[in-house]
């Protein structure tokens, strides 16, 4: 009898043994080499983006183990779409002058307030001059503005986000216990006040309350908190949900195509 046989079966062993970790070896650097691909093709996106600075020594940001991570804040959606098409900001723009020239006493009473931002068109109506602390109901004198308002963006076909935001003063009344009901309370009231007294078209308009979490001035100063309570009307770059990001023969072409898609339907 052979007693030297189990050396066959452990040599096939040790055989598959090398094998089994010469593959995973294998694998591993190939893990690596595509990681290391996926980083830099990363890392090239963000800096098309403006979201990254090149590195001063030339080297890539991802292979550099030393290289401290910069926290940046990412928006998805129509935040990455194309910006919109020069005739819808020359509306805008046009909008605006209307606007300021038709509002000029109240913008030089500082209760209205008037840009052109990332997002559109932003009308803000300061709580001085339409709202008294803690309601949602605008003052009777000032319905004119707001009439002023409705008849420069009705005939537009743009779609009007109204948005509600207060300063970061707590509030607890019988009919509101926080400022996120009291900015959705004024937002949603305008936005009714838009639809049942101007007739606005509903499907052009939502509301949005955000609260104290959307300043556009210090909560420090009694003028920054006067700044933050007010009702923002943002006239967006879109169209029933679709950004106009399609140039167009002139700045009146929109509401013309959109009176003929009313009409065929």
């Amino acid at each position: 009898m052979n007693h030297e046989r189990w050396l066959v079966s452990y040599a096939d062993f040790i055989t598959l043994m090398f094998a089994f970790f010469v593959v995973l070896y294998a694998s591993s650097q190939t893990d690596m080499r595509k990681q290391a691909q996926v980083a830099h093709a990363i890392n090239q996106a963000f800096k098309a983006l403006g979201l990254f600075q090149p590195a001063s020594n030339g080297a890539s940001a991802a292979t550099s183990p030393d290289t401290p991570v910069t926290p940046v804040n990412i928006v998805l959606g129509d935040a990455l779409s194309a910006a919109p098409s020069a005739a819808v900001r020359a509306d805008f723009e046009r909008m605006h002058r209307e606007l300021q020239a038709q509002l000029s006493n109240q913008i030089a009473e500082h209760v209205v307030a008037l840009h052109i931002g990332r997002e559109g068109l932003v009308i803000s109506l300061r709580e001085a001059g339409f709202y008294d602390s803690g309601s949602t109901v605008p003052h009777p004198g000032s319905i004119g503005s707001i009439d002023t308002i409705v008849t420069v963006l009705r005939p537009t076909p743009y779609d009007i986000r109204i948005e509600g935001h207060t300063d970061d003063v707590p509030i607890h009344t019988s009919e509101f216990s926080s400022n996120w009901e009291l900015s959705a309370g004024r937002a949603t009231r305008m936005t009714r006040l838009f639809i049942e007294h101007f007739q606005f078209e509903p499907r052009r308009l939502s509301a949005a309350g955000y609260g104290e979490f959307h300043p556009v001035a210090s909560n420090d100063t009694a003028e920054g908190r006067g700044q933050n309570r007010r009702v923002d009307i943002v006239v967006l770059p879109s169209i029933n949900g679709v950004p106009q990001t399609v140039s167009l023969d002139t700045p009146a072409q929109p509401a013309a195509n959109h009176a003929k898609q009313a009409t065929a339907r």
